[in-house]
């Protein structure tokens, strides 16, 4: 087999392949066994036809088309390899000559991974926030968890904001009752904003045992988007009670004895908070220089194959649990149709040319990824697809998805390469070590994860 390769752009090449007809022999023999266990021919036995009466009963045109289907991917895959290409997707093949006993020529079109010059990215530098925590801060998080420990007891009264009451829902599209649209002893915090809009004002002012109705648009169930009329029943209000804020409420709220060892904690959590909010602000930024480093070609199927399947996985995932549609989606976005391409678009070409500047990077320093570092890898995706770790692995094995693992494991530590090469300042002017982020760092693989792996 001869083969040579013709460059068409920076990301695609056209292979020119030529096929001694001696090499298709095993294609031959294969095609003239399939074709015997599939026909019959009256005085020969199943699976016992000669050749010559299969290529004179039908036609030595079948056996031929039959050899080169079953061999066709093979010389491909060996002239990928000699060229020493990077392919991405299936290849266009076309057969250019086909002489019996004599050659078979073919050529095929295929995008590839573009070549890529990393330079020297140690000069990089980017700012981030600084770390604040305000007594302010504590305050409130430790409101919000006197919040979580309120009680409530039932009142003699009209409802009130921050109360909570128990009610009947019923609601009606064009005067039909809706099949999904009856609830009953349902619990609502007045104010919380997590039912229906104007379900607050529909409340308040209202004594067990007394009703109202108003208008709101449904935000889920068969008839999500449409305006409904809501008739709300009110079968108890309770008033909600705080527990008082001292070291009895910091003993039964945590592992503290006091009130002042629960805010020293408070305030250690938000730091901890804020210092993995700065790492990631540091770990984007510093990507984002990288890639207005490098020229980075992309092809123009891989392209529109992701931003397909972007769309595709909005629309029909993501949308579809929430019960919206793509147009009344952009509505509440209050975005256009064209800007939500133009968006998704954006959003393609930025995580495919991360994918390929990462990975040039894993091959430029050598970087590869241990059992342990995949390990980790894969109980974090565990945990944020709400999987068990096993079921996880599982899923991952079964699907042949651990080189795509392991290609996110690497990307993570390509970037925590040049991020620990940058220079990282606060808007203090302090300069922020991050080397003791490589957790985080990891995690920023998560721009790249949605990319398809070539």
């Amino acid at each position: 087999m001869k083969s040579a390769v013709e460059t068409l752009n920076p990301t695609r090449v056209r292979l020119t392949v030529e096929v001694p007809f001696e090499e298709l022999k095993d294609s031959l023999d294969a095609a003239y066994k399939k074709i015997n266990q599939q026909v019959t021919v009256k005085g020969f036995r199943k699976g016992k036809i000669p050749a010559r009466v299969i290529d004179q009963r039908f036609g030595r045109g079948a056996v031929l088309e039959e050899a080169v289907n079953d061999a066709l991917p093979k010389f491909y895959t060996e002239a990928v390899n000699e060229a020493e290409l990077s392919p991405l997707g299936q290849p266009e093949i076309d057969i250019t000559e086909l002489k019996d006993g004599d050659t078979l020529n073919f050529t095929a079109e295929v995008d590839i991974r573009p070549a890529l010059e990393i330079p020297d990215y140690s000069g990089i530098e980017v700012e981030v926030d600084a770390i604040e925590v305000t007594d302010e801060d504590v305050d409130k998080s430790v409101e919000q968890l006197r919040e979580r420990f309120a009680s409530t007891s039932p009142v003699e009264r009209a409802a009130e904001d921050g109360d909570v009451v128990t009610i009947d829902l019923t609601a009606k599209v064009d005067g039909e009752v809706l099949e999904d649209g009856v609830a009953e002893g349902v619990s609502y915090t007045i104010g919380s904003g997590e039912l229906l809009d104007g379900i607050d004002e529909a409340v308040k002012g209202l004594s067990a045992g007394e009703e109202a109705t108003f208008t709101s648009e449904l935000k889920g169930g068969s008839a999500a988007g449409k305006e409904s009329e809501v008739t709300v029943k009110v079968t108890q209000v309770a008033a909600r009670e705080l527990p008082e804020l001292d070291d009895e409420f910091a003993q039964l709220a945590s592992e503290f004895d006091t009130l002042d060892e629960l805010k020293v904690d408070s305030r250690k959590r938000l730091t901890d908070m804020k210092q993995y909010d700065q790492a990631t602000q540091a770990q984007e930024r510093v990507l984002e220089k990288l890639l207005e480093l490098v020229e980075v070609p992309v092809p123009e199927k891989l392209l529109e194959d992701e931003v397909n399947t972007r769309k595709h996985n909005l629309e029909h995932h993501q949308l579809g649990q929430m019960g919206l549609t793509l147009d009344k989606y952009l509505e509440i976005q209050g975005k256009t149709a064209e800007e939500f391409d133009t968006e998704t678009r954006e959003s393609a070409v930025k995580g495919i040319k991360t994918q390929f500047v990462l990975d040039e990077l894993v091959k430029k320093e050598n970087l590869g990824v241990n059992q342990e570092e995949l390990t980790e890898h894969l109980m974090r995706r565990a945990a944020s697809s709400g999987m068990s770790p096993d079921q996880f692995a599982q899923a991952v094995v079964e699907g042949g998805q651990v080189p795509l693992l392991v290609g996110e494991v690497a990307r993570g530590k390509a970037l925590a390469v040049v991020v620990e090469a940058a220079t990282v300042k606060d808007t203090n002017g302090e300069v922020i070590d991050l080397d003791d982020e490589d957790e985080e760092t990891t995690e920023v693989t998560e721009t790249v994860e949605e990319t398809p792996e070539a």
